[in-house]
């Protein structure tokens, strides 16, 4: 089953980490996607580029709306994916653990809805 780890972080967290610490988290994830692909678990994932860039569409009664950036009372946004194979949800969430932005912010993992 595919499973989608979202990661989120308060804006501005990784603007706070020193070169040599962003190196290393750097690092430290294309190794684990790297991990995940030797293992047969990796489908995706990215970064996504900062909530500024963001516009929240929705269409309500056949009219667009559009706001600037992200549309949700939280402190943390998204700022990346992993989509993965997992036998189940427990499996899930061993590879969440080891996704090293979780050291940083928080990683919602949630199953594909399959038709």
């Amino acid at each position: 089953m595919k499973y989608l780890c979202l990661v989120y972080m308060e804006p501005g967290a990784l603007d706070r980490l020193s070169p040599a610490e962003r190196e290393s988290l750097d690092r430290d994830s294309r190794g684990y996607d790297e991990t995940l692909m030797a293992a047969g678990a990796f489908v995706a994932a990215s970064a996504l580029q900062s909530v500024r860039t963001a516009r929240t569409l929705r269409v309500r009664g056949g009219r667009k709306s559009v706001t600037d950036g992200p549309f949700a009372e939280t402190k943390e946004v998204l700022v990346g994916f992993i989509f993965i194979e997992a036998a189940d949800m427990p499996a899930a969430e061993a590879v969440a653990e080891g996704i090293p932005m979780a050291r940083y912010g928080t990683i919602e993992v949630r199953p594909e809805l399959v038709f």
